[in-house]
């Protein structure tokens, strides 16, 4: 006797899935910003869905993205009250894990290159999980207040004024600029070029009066102070001090975009060291912000140099 088949054609349900991963992984990385948690969400989302089409009397799914969407939304809000437990406990400060692209010209899925800047991952982080999400939904993806409602389970009211809330609280640390990608990208160069090689002149060129710099090594990376360091001529130190420290030899700088940035990536001796983002001014001709991660766990995607 043949086994009885699944009540839906299993290479279906993949192929189903398949086609809105992407989309999901973007949804649920710039709601938790780390790769990890991410994909430990979207593991969670397949075996629900999964789970859900082995089931003979389940209701067929007429709109595959709207439920696989709210699926990897809850996922990611629960994830989240985990998270703010480990952040309690991080040594020093905690920055979003880099997501770095292969190669700036790779096809990594329309959706996938809807990242947000690392500057504005860190306002995220500042507000509450529901606002977070509200703002991530509609902001980014384009998601309509009553569709947000209905994959959160809240009223379109409700909705609409964590949307007010978040919207207001981003934009008063954020205010909206995106300098050209092209500049934003010379910007990193000449600044990486001159961090590395303790060109003080550059730096001080380059850097503008009130910049601040944020590092991550989470205690286990290089990281030049637990807590944000402000000011021109105090963030050049830093570099100065970090070119003196590093080896002769072995060093080596690449870019790649980082999320929704320009990115410089350091390795040393093939390993990732560093990934250093900038962000700058609404002009686009200084460097107000500085995000510098080397803790090694956030760096585990970060793939080596090619020989």
């Amino acid at each position: 006797m043949s086994a009885t088949p699944p009540p839906h054609p299993i290479d279906s349900v993949t192929d189903r899935f398949l086609g809105h991963r992407e989309l999901l992984f973007s949804v649920v990385y710039n709601m938790l910003g780390t790769v990890a948690d991410t994909e430990d969400a979207l593991q969670d989302v397949w075996l629900a869905w999964s789970a859900r089409h082995r089931t003979a009397d389940a209701e067929p799914v007429e709109n595959a993205r709207a439920y696989l969407v709210r699926i990897a939304v809850n996922r990611a809000l629960a994830r989240r009250a985990e998270m703010s437990r480990r952040q309690e406990t991080y040594v020093g400060t905690w920055l979003p894990e880099p997501l770095a692209t292969v190669d700036d010209h790779a096809a990594e899925g329309a959706e996938r290159a809807e990242a947000l800047s690392m500057a504005l991952l860190v306002v995220l982080e500042t507000l509450s999980p529901l606002e977070r999400a509200v703002f991530v939904l509609h902001e980014v993806f384009g998601f309509a207040h009553p569709e947000i409602a209905r994959i959160l389970d809240r009223s379109p009211t409700a909705v609409r004024q964590l949307a007010t809330r978040a919207r207001r609280h981003v934009h008063a640390r954020r205010p909206r600029h995106r300098p050209e990608a092209d500049l934003h990208a010379r910007v990193t160069e000449r600044f990486a070029v001159a961090a590395l090689g303790g060109d003080l002149r550059t730096l001080l060129e380059l850097l503008a009066p009130d910049v601040t710099l944020w590092t991550d090594g989470g205690g286990k990376g290089p990281a030049v102070s637990l807590h944000p360091v402000h000011g021109r001529d105090s963030v050049a130190a830093v570099f100065m001090a970090v070119a003196r420290a590093l080896p002769a030899a072995g060093i080596d700088l690449r870019y790649r975009r980082v999320a929704g940035d320009p990115g410089a990536l350091v390795f040393a001796h093939g390993s990732p060291l560093a990934v250093v983002v900038v962000d700058l001014s609404p002009e686009g001709d200084r460097i107000t912000g500085v995000f510098s991660v080397t803790n090694p766990d956030k760096l585990t995607g970060i793939r080596p140099p090619a020989p």
